[in-house]
């Protein structure tokens, strides 16, 4: 009889001071009583990012296929899977119904591919409103963003190329 597969709720929060500006994420995933936390700052970015980022974080952690109910305040986030947003890019080339591309491209399909494997309950949670979890979070990209230990966000920083004026 195969083993069950891991019940894993997490929930994520993404920061940005200006937008953009210094960013963090946070990230907490439960099983059962065990609990990890994750976060990462980053020198120029925004807060969309963040909160993709987030997600990504706590997907690419589990080591097997999992159900998972995920957790966050991000209407981008949240809206973009139930709604069939994404599907919908992929489907047209990563290009969305006002026929513009698809911003956060790289996030999006670094998203896509870390849910694959996982069976994914995707929940809105309104943001500083008193849920423990979500306050964690928000603690959590907040000091990463603030931390004197910020790493490039490569993604953003190749999508916000100023033109070359030489040329």
């Amino acid at each position: 009889m195969p083993t069950p597969a891991p019940v894993i709720t997490i929930y994520t929060d993404g920061s940005s001071r200006g937008n953009p500006g210094p960013g963090g994420f946070g990230t907490l995933l439960i099983c059962g009583p065990k609990r990890k936390e994750v976060s990462a700052g980053y020198v120029r970015t925004t807060n969309n990012r963040m909160e993709l980022l987030a997600a990504i974080a706590g997907l690419e952690v589990l080591k097997r296929p999992s159900t998972v109910t995920l957790h966050s305040d991000s209407k981008y986030l949240i809206d973009a899977l139930n709604k069939g947003w994404l599907k919908g890019w992929k489907r047209r080339g990563w290009i969305k119904s006002d026929k513009q591309p698809v911003k956060n491209i790289d996030l999006w399909k670094r998203l896509d591919a870390a849910s694959a494997n996982h069976e994914i309950t995707w929940k809105w949670v309104k943001g500083h409103a008193g849920n423990p979890n979500n306050e964690r979070c928000d603690e959590l990209a907040t000091n990463a963003a603030d931390s004197s230990k910020l790493r490039p966000d490569r993604g953003f920083e190749q999508q916000n190329v100023p033109p070359d004026k030489s040329a």
